[in-house]
């Protein structure tokens, strides 16, 4: 019987694993790639991600950089583009004498050219997004068996399956944040007319928190139970709705574990990315300081103070972007081992990820011919 793990097609084991005997510990649990082949603990997965940024960390800031050097260039195209064409739009809007207020058909005009610009960076923003996010499971497939892999190949990968991974991305924004965002849209108006010349109505203003504090946890609750879809849908190749589907299920039950190792990731990939960063910001203000003028100075060097200004404005910038690479892709990368923590408690996954990483231990000898009966 053949059972598709996503680590391609192995024999199902039909009876556990092998118990030990006569000692008093079992042996350790197999260990090919970045984790234990076994029930994780969230240090596990917290360290199985470190070491599988650690062993693969070529090809994924490759891929970042690669990411982040296009969105980059789209976003200057667009914002001069923008500029250029809506030049007369700013100048009604900005360039007012001393005690004029900006005609409201002005504005108005100006938010509507800056719509498109809008919409575009929201789509490059998406993808890059979508990209990462299906980057790093198929790094994780490979660490957890150990196994080498390319800048080409990840990012083959990773493209290919891009599709359904923004799907389930999109989705599960929508799913999550609609009731968020429907409660905004019909509150601040409500607000808004209900308001008299003393300010809001409180009980406007209790109705809103009150919906807030519904809405809210209710999208945490979703988004958690929908987090392991873009896994799902790289791993197992997936669709959409098929990955929400399945990342549901494999949620079910454990949510609160779910919950907490994913915030576990965030808060290390924050804490990493500032500590990143403070160097940065330490040889920024270093620059900076020598070149601002000392109280009841006069003299002031315009220059050397430009130059400090855009010395710690440059390190801020490189300190923000290499911080990024790491805060980005080591939640992702905790995911996906949450995701495949859960198929090892939930379907046993332990033992087909052992016969992927040694097939020619596992492949069992054809039985050989019966001889012919007289």
């Amino acid at each position: 019987m053949s059972h598709n793990t996503g680590w391609g097609q192995y024999p199902h084991p039909e009876q556990p694993v092998p118990q030990w005997g006569g000692g008093w510990m079992p042996p350790p649990a197999p260990q090919p790639g970045v984790i234990p082949l076994k029930p994780l603990g969230p240090g596990e997965i917290v360290g199985g991600a470190f070491a599988a940024f650690r062993r693969h960390w070529k090809p994924l800031i490759g891929i970042m950089l690669l990411v982040q050097g296009i969105a980059i260039v789209v976003v200057a195209v667009v914002a001069a583009i923008t500029v250029a064409a809506a030049y007369g739009r700013f100048s009604a809007v900005f360039d007012l004498g001393p005690g004029e207020s900006p005609d409201g058909a002005a504005v108005a005009g100006l938010l509507l050219a800056l719509v498109p610009a809008g919409v575009v960076l929201f789509v490059v923003a998406a993808l890059g997004a979508a990209l990462i996010a299906a980057l790093c499971p198929a790094v994780v497939q490979e660490a957890v068996l150990g196994r080498p892999a390319t800048f080409g190949a990840l990012l083959r990968r990773s493209w290919s399956r891009l599709p359904s991974v923004l799907g389930a991305l999109l989705l599960t924004g929508l799913v999550a944040g609609g009731p968020v965002l429907l409660l905004y849209a019909i509150g601040i108006p409500l607000l808004v007319v209900s308001s008299d010349s003393s300010g809001p109505a409180p009980g406007g203003v209790a109705l809103l928190f009150l919906g807030v504090l519904v809405c809210v946890p209710f999208s945490v609750w979703l988004t958690t139970r929908f987090s392991l879809a873009p896994a799902a849908a790289v791993i197992e190749g997936l669709g959409p709705v098929a990955a929400l589907r399945r990342s549901s299920r494999l949620v079910s039950d454990g949510w609160w574990r779910v919950f907490g190792i994913t915030l576990l990731g965030y808060l290390v990939a924050s804490a990493v990315g500032y500590a990143i960063q403070l160097p940065f910001s330490f040889v920024g203000m270093f620059a900076l300081f020598p070149s601002l003028p000392e109280a009841g100075d006069t003299n002031v060097d315009l220059g050397s103070m430009a130059f400090g200004f855009l010395v710690y404005a440059g390190a801020l910038l490189v300190g923000a972007m290499i911080s990024s690479l790491f805060q980005f892709t080591y939640p992702q990368l905790a995911l996906a081992l949450l995701y495949v923590d859960q198929r090892i408690r939930k379907e046993d996954l332990a033992a087909s990820l052992v016969a992927a990483a040694h097939p020619a231990e596992t492949a069992r000898p054809a039985a050989p011919p019966e001889p012919e009966q007289g």
